[in-house]
C-alpha cells in the first residue's frame, strides 16, 4: 500500500513538471524563418527605395519627352527667393547710368561703335573698380575670389548670379567678371550686384573689336580647309602653319584659350586689389550654377587637403556626371591626377600653383590645342616638376547649365530644363540635410592608370596666336 501511495505523488509530481517530448514536424519553424526572410527583404526594399530617392539625374539629352515636370520659366521663378527675382528679369534702359560716370540713353540696347567699346574697355580696366567695397570692406589677403568667364550668354548668367547670391559667405569674397563681349544689358546686371564685391575685367582682343584683323578673322586670313599647297600660291596669312590636321584658324575657336590665360595672367599679376592676395581663385564661367554651401565645402577642402592630399595643388567643386547619389556622396572627397575633362569645371588654385603653371607659359602658349583646359593638361604633364593633381568633392557644388554655345547648339537654348533639375536637386539636398557637412572624408580610389600623352585637337597651329598668348604672359607685376 505504501509502494502505491508513492507511485501515484510520483505521478502527480510529474504532471507539475514540463518535460520536453519530441513532436512531429509541424512547419512552424521553418514558417518563422520564411517570414523573417520576407521581413528582411521588405526592409531592404525600403533602404533601396530611400537610397534611390537621393540619386539625383538631371540629364536632358533626351528632351524629356516623358517628363511631366514643370520647366516653365514660371515655375524656376517660384524656386528662388522673391528678393532676387530682380537678377532674373530685365529692365527698361530708358536712362542707365554705368560705372565709370557712363550714360545710356534711349529706349533699346544701345549700339556702340568699335572705338567707343575699346575707349570704355581701356577705362574699366585702368581704374580696376571695386564695388561695393564701402559695403562689404577691402579683400582679405586669405579670401576667396571667384572669376567668371563671359561671352554673352546672359540667360545663364542670370542663374549664376542668383546661386551665388544665395551662397553662405558671398559676402566676404570678391567677384569678378572677364567679359570678351562688350554687353550693356550685360553690364546692368553685373553692376546690379549687391551681396558682395564685384569687379569687372576685359579681355582687350576680343573678336568684337577686332572683327576684320588679328586676333578677328583677317580678310587676307587663309580658309580653313585650304590646302597647305593652294595656301602657299595664295600667299594668305600664315600659310606655312596650318595646325597638326592641315586647318588654318578659326577665330571664334581661339578666342576662349586667349580669354582664358588673359585673365589668369590678369587676376594673379596685374589687379592691385589681388596684388598681395594669398587664397584660393576660383574659375567658373558663365553656364554654371552653384550650391549654396560651395564656399563652406572649399573651406572643408582647403582645410583637409594637407592632411589628405598634401601633393593637391587644385581642388574641384565640379563634376560632368549626369547621375549622383547625393545621400552617399554629400561630404566623399577624392584625389586623382587632373583630367581636363573631368576637372575643369568650379576649380580653384592659389599663386603658388599659378606661378608653377606660367614658368610653363610657353608649353600652354604652343600646344596645338584651342582648349584652355587641354593646353593646360599638356603644360601638367610635360612641363610641371609636380603634376596637377586634385581634390574633387564626389557630391557636386558647381553644375554644368548650358546647353548651348560654341560648341553644342540646341533648339532650346533657355535651357529652362537643366536649370529646373538643378534646382531640385539641391532642393532635395537641402530637404534631407545633405549640404554642410560637418566634415569630409577620402573615399577609396580606384587605381588610375598613367594617363597618356595626347594629341592635341588641333586649331592653334597660327604663330600669331602663340606669340600673341605669350606676350599676355609678359604682361606682369
Amino acid at each position: 500500500m505504501a509502494n502505491q501511495d508513492s507511485l501515484v505523488d510520483n505521478f502527480y509530481m510529474m504532471r507539475g513538471r514540463r518535460i520536453p517530448i519530441a513532436l512531429p514536424n509541424t512547419g512552424a519553424l521553418s514558417r518563422r524563418r520564411h517570414t523573417l526572410y520576407i521581413r528582411s527583404a521588405i526592409i531592404v526594399f525600403i533602404l533601396f527605395a530611400f537610397l534611390q530617392f537621393h540619386v539625383i539625374n538631371y540629364d536632358s539629352s533626351d528632351g524629356g519627352s516623358n517628363d511631366s515636370t514643370n520647366y516653365s520659366t514660371a515655375a524656376i521663378l517660384q524656386m528662388v527667393p522673391p528678393v532676387f527675382h530682380k537678377y532674373l528679369t530685365g529692365k527698361p534702359r530708358n536712362s542707365t547710368h554705368g560705372q565709370n560716370g557712363t550714360h545710356y540713353g534711349g529706349d533699346g540696347p544701345r549700339t556702340a561703335n568699335i572705338s567707343e567699346i575699346l575707349r570704355m574697355i581701356h577705362r574699366y580696366n585702368e581704374f580696376q573698380t571695386v564695388l561695393n567695397e564701402d559695403i562689404y570692406g577691402p579683400l582679405q589677403n586669405d579670401s576667396v575670389i571667384i572669376v567668371v568667364q563671359v561671352h554673352k550668354r546672359i540667360t545663364y548668367l542670370r542663374h549664376l548670379i542668383v546661386s551665388l547670391a544665395q551662397a553662405r559667405d558671398i559676402s566676404r569674397t570678391l567677384l569678378v567678371f572677364s567679359h570678351d563681349y562688350y554687353d550693356d544689358d550685360i553690364n546692368d546686371l553685373v553692376q546690379s550686384i549687391d551681396f558682395c564685391k564685384v569687379m569687372q575685367i576685359f579681355y582687350p582682343f576680343s573678336i568684337q573689336t577686332h572683327p576684320n584683323e588679328f586676333p578677328g578673322a583677317d580678310p587676307g586670313d587663309c580658309p580653313r580647309d585650304i590646302k597647305k599647297e593652294q595656301a602657299l600660291l595664295r600667299k594668305c596669312n600664315n600659310a606655312l602653319h596650318p595646325d597638326l590636321y592641315g586647318h588654318y584658324r578659326e577665330a571664334k575657336f581661339t578666342q576662349t584659350k586667349h580669354h582664358w590665360w588673359w585673365k589668369a595672367n590678369r587676376v594673379f599679376d596685374q589687379l592691385e586689389v589681388t596684388k598681395y592676395h594669398t587664397g584660393m581663385v576660383v574659375f567658373l564661367e558663365e553656364d554654371h550654377y552653384v550650391a549654396e554651401d560651395f564656399l563652406y565645402i572649399l573651406e572643408l577642402m582647403f582645410r583637409k587637403s594637407q592632411d589628405l592630399c598634401p601633393k593637391c595643388n587644385i581642388l574641384s567643386l565640379g563634376t560632368y556626371l549626369k547621375t549622383f547619389n547625393y545621400y552617399t556622396y554629400n561630404k566623399k572627397v577624392e584625389v586623382t591626377p587632373w583630367i581636363s575633362s573631368k576637372h575643369n569645371m568650379g576649380m580653384a588654385f592659389n599663386r603658388t600653383t599659378w606661378y608653377d603653371i606660367v614658368r610653363c607659359a610657353r608649353h600652354f602658349c604652343e600646344y596645338d590645342d584651342y582648349n584652355w583646359d587641354w593646353s593646360l593638361q599638356h603644360v601638367s604633364q610635360q612641363c610641371l616638376k609636380q603634376k596637377l593633381h586634385v581634390m574633387v568633392v564626389k557630391g557636386p557644388r558647381v553644375f554644368h547649365i548650358g546647353e548651348c554655345g560654341v560648341h553644342h547648339k540646341k533648339s532650346n537654348c533657355e535651357s529652362n530644363q537643366v536649370i529646373s533639375k538643378v534646382q531640385q536637386v539641391l532642393k532635395v539636398a537641402r530637404g534631407s540635410q545633405q549640404l554642410f557637412p560637418r566634415s569630409i572624408s577620402l573615399t577609396q580610389t580606384s587605381v588610375i592608370k598613367k594617363t597618356k600623352l595626347r594629341k592635341g585637337n588641333g586649331g592653334w597651329g597660327d604663330q600669331r596666336d602663340h606669340q600673341l598668348c605669350f606676350n599676355m604672359t609678359l604682361v606682369g607685376r
